[in-house]
């Protein structure tokens, strides 16, 4: 019986099988990442700060890579995603399939730390959900700019926290450079993410990523927050989708000018900077 409905729900497709991993590894990032800043937000400070925000984010970018990085490669960023399209490593028709998926991940991420914390908000908000003001909520689920920061300076902060994203990630992976260990990858991305909230998130919260921003974003609209959330900060709302698509592509670009373009074998003296890293190991 069982083996019988195992064959019935087991999807052939591989798109639709990708899209389901995109979905699942960007819900479990989400998850763990938006249900730490609710915690913070209503907990009124006494159950985590900014650090434990950060961590949490690390912690679901790590966990989320090992559940779908088998399967679809484990972008969960749709920056990313675009990126791998435009460098020829991803069919564009395989675009829409990862963008749905890290799309419905991140929305029903949202509805779920929404359903977890639905008490603690109407106690914290008194049931008027604000985008701004001494009870705002809807930062828990997308990015909004610091008071301090202009339209510019935020759009400059998403785009060069997204290079450094795509430059640590390409770092990471660089078979023909001093990659890293087989197996550690997804640890080293989440500690690289909690690299960037630890230095680059006072300024915007280090959206860097327009699947981890724009969903929640729709979500708060529909669920009492209105259309405050896209017209507040100056209308921020667009920053998060095209600064971080244009960041990634930046980060590539640096990595490519100053090292993949020139790290080439030497066929006259064969791999030499290959070899003290044997002689180590």
């Amino acid at each position: 019986m069982l083996e019988k409905i195992r064959k019935m729900l087991t999807v052939r497709n591989r798109t639709v099988r990708e899209l389901l991993a995109e979905a699942l590894g960007m819900f479990i990032l989400m998850v763990f990442g938006l249900s730490s800043v609710a915690q913070v937000v209503l907990g009124r400070g006494a159950f985590g700060q900014l650090l434990s925000i950060n961590l949490a984010f690390g912690i679901g970018v790590t966990l989320g890579i090992h559940a779908a990085g088998g399967i679809s490669g484990a972008h969960l960023n749709a920056a990313i995603t675009l990126t791998q399209c435009i460098l020829g490593n991803l069919p564009w028709r395989k675009l829409p399939a990862y963008l749905t998926g890290q799309f419905l991940g991140s929305f029903m991420a949202s509805v779920t730390v929404f359903g977890i914390y639905y008490d603690a908000l109407h106690s914290y908000t008194k049931g008027n959900f604000t985008v701004t003001g001494p009870t705002a909520t809807a930062s828990i689920f997308a990015t909004y700019p610091s008071p301090c920061v202009s339209l510019l300076g935020g759009f400059f902060t998403e785009f060069m926290a997204t290079a450094m994203l795509l430059l640590g990630i390409l770092v990471i992976h660089d078979e023909k450079n001093n990659e890293a260990l087989k197996g550690t990858q997804a640890l080293l991305t989440g500690i690289l993410v909690l690299g960037i909230g630890l230095g680059m998130g006072m300024n915007t919260g280090y959206a860097i990523n327009p699947s981890r921003d724009l969903p929640p974003r729709v979500f708060t609209a529909i669920a009492g927050w209105g259309t405050d959330v896209f017209t507040a900060g100056h209308y921020w709302w667009w920053v998060p989708v095209i600064a971080p698509s244009l960041g990634s592509l930046a980060g590539v670009l640096i990595h490519k000018l100053f090292i993949d373009f020139h790290n080439q074998p030497d066929p006259d003296h064969g791999n030499e900077k290959g070899r003290p890293v044997v002689e180590t190991s």
